[in-house]
């Protein structure tokens, strides 16, 4: 039940950032200021949906997993250390904090 809260909780975050990569005037308006392309913008999206249907569908070789926790992990130490080195508020990234938690328990309690 965890394993299925905790993939939950980090999948719908993923999704929902995705998303707001590609539709949220915001975001997008973020990124840039970040003095990020908009092309690695694009490929985050896309990257994030990916590691959701990899997280999400049973019998993906469990190596494929773990490249797609690898990959959330980085993307979530690199959005704290943008998120800081750009002054944002803290709860960003207490939020990403949470995540990484989340993530990292997910991956402990991953049965194959």
């Amino acid at each position: 039940m965890t394993f299925y809260l905790c993939t939950g909780l980090v999948c719908l975050f993923l999704l929902f950032s995705a998303g707001s990569y590609l539709f949220s005037q915001n975001t997008i308006e973020g990124v840039r200021k970040l003095g990020l392309p908009d092309y690695l913008r694009l490929q985050l999206a896309v990257l994030k949906t990916i590691a959701v249907i990899v997280l999400l569908t049973p019998g993906i070789p469990l190596v494929l997993k773990d490249w797609a926790y690898a990959g959330v992990f980085f993307f979530l130490i690199t959005a704290i250390n943008a998120h800081a080195s750009h002054g944002d508020h803290w709860i960003l990234n207490a939020i990403n904090v949470v995540l990484i938690v989340l993530l990292l328990t997910s991956r402990q309690l991953l049965t194959v």
